[in-house]
């Protein structure tokens, strides 16, 4: 590797923006510490089969919903296995499937979440030299590329009815972790090598009795944030900003201070926030609020925010893609969405085909080029433009059920399945 290229990369990971990328590794969900979901890659394929186009396909022990994430030639995936209540990760070689690790811990004690939400659905992130897995009551584990255990770390239950979804993030020597949703839901800012903790800050998770999702369920009312931190810089201050119960915050890295406040989304939080150089987006889940917010700024920025959703039609689960001003993603129901990032309007809700009974949509999107990738609960995934004119470009299907990210790298796209781990290339 160059050089120059090991800059360039240090360079648009270290300023965080939503950036295409280089495509060979694939370090953390959504591919980069904006959580961008952008690859540069156009020699991926645009359509595929469960034989067309399939370099290798390994069978996966039991169900699972985090995302594969690459570094040179090896694969990793976190996964839970009921028969033995283990929560590890796998790891597996890029070019021909051959598994080549797994790692973990076990966790006999009862753990809630949601049937549709396996244990260990974070996805693991890694920086070539530390792998790191959130397996939320059963902790937090770092291990080097062969598979030995570096440092682990309990940091308490996480509690909430329907499980944990987060992802660990990577900044420097630091490790990002959101421990929650739940009643001890907190931010941490870990040393990567040794797991030691250099600042926590509770995130605050309160119902609120005039939600305009209208969703009470049990207890008074299901609260909680599902949110991936995202890494970005702003001018010269870098920031880590977390889509939280009710409002969009931002905290220092060095210290873990908190720097600015946005209101206006709803208590109940699917999905992660998503920048596009200008403005951070962040919706709200079930039929909750959408926000639109610079960064930068300093104590409660609410009354400068550029734009609020007060409710969407559709419950939104994905994190947006973003290109030239528009926000690209599938709701729960099937429906492609395009929002507008200056205004929040709507700019078209199409429905996307399905091969199987279920076109429910769990997934984040990625951006390859000009072109919305996106799998549905019957495996189908869809490829649509993204341009605010809606066009279907492919469908294509595995015939096997998910709720994962895709992931990409040296031209072939990574699919997780409950069942299976695929690599799609020409």
């Amino acid at each position: 590797m160059s050089h120059r290229y090991c800059l360039v990369v240090f360079f648009a990971f270290y300023f965080g923006l939503a950036v295409t990328l280089p495509a060979a590794n694939w370090p953390s969900w959504r591919g980069d510490l904006a959580g961008s979901g952008i690859v540069s890659d156009n020699s991926v394929p645009l359509e595929w089969d469960s034989k067309k186009n399939i370099r290798w396909r390994v069978p996966l022990p039991d169900r699972g919903n985090s995302s594969p994430v690459i570094w040179g030639d090896k694969v990793f995936i976190t996964q839970a296995t009921d028969s033995d209540k283990g929560r590890s990760v796998m790891c597996f070689n890029k070019l021909t499937g051959a598994m080549l690790w797994q790692k973990g811990v076990i966790y006999e004690k009862k753990e809630k979440t949601h049937q549709t939400n396996p244990y260990c659905s974070g996805s693991p992130v890694t920086d070539g030299r530390v792998v790191i897995a959130n397996y939320a009551s059963a902790g937090v584990v770092a291990y080097d590329l062969e598979g030995e255990e570096l440092w682990r770390r309990d940091l308490g239950p996480q509690i909430h009815v329907w499980g944990n979804g987060t992802s660990p993030v990577l900044y420097g020597d630091l490790c990002i972790i959101y421990h929650g949703p739940g009643p001890s839901s907190t931010l941490y800012g870990l040393d990567k090598l040794s797991g030691r903790t250099l600042w926590e800050r509770p995130i605050e998770e309160k119902d609120d009795l005039k939600r305009e999702d209208g969703f009470r369920g049990g207890n008074g009312g299901v609260v909680g944030a599902f949110t991936t931190p995202i890494v970005i810089k702003v001018e010269s201050r870098p920031e880590i900003i977390i889509s939280g119960a009710n409002s969009l915050q931002a905290f220092s890295p060095d210290e873990g201070k908190e720097l600015w406040r946005c209101f206006g989304l709803n208590p109940l939080v699917y999905t992660s926030p998503v920048f596009d150089g200008n403005a951070v987006l962040s919706m709200g889940g079930y039929f909750g609020a959408s926000i639109a917010v610079k960064p930068g700024g300093k104590g409660d920025v609410t009354s400068k925010r550029l734009w609020r959703d007060p409710r969407s039609k559709k419950n939104r689960l994905g994190t947006p893609v973003i290109r030239n001003g528009y926000a690209y993603f599938v709701n729960m129901s099937g429906f492609a969405e395009c929002v507008d990032m200056k205004t929040g309007k709507i700019i078209f809700e199409e429905r996307l085909p399905s091969t199987g009974n279920n076109s429910a949509s769990w997934a984040s999107p990625i951006l390859v080029a000009d072109r919305v990738y996106v799998i549905n609960q019957s495996g189908d995934t869809n490829v649509f433009r993204a341009s605010p004119k809606f066009e279907l470009l492919a469908t294509n299907s595995v015939g096997e059920y998910s709720n994962s990210t895709l992931a990409v790298s040296d031209g072939a796209i990574y699919i997780r399945t409950h069942k299976s781990l695929w690599c799609v290339a020409k």
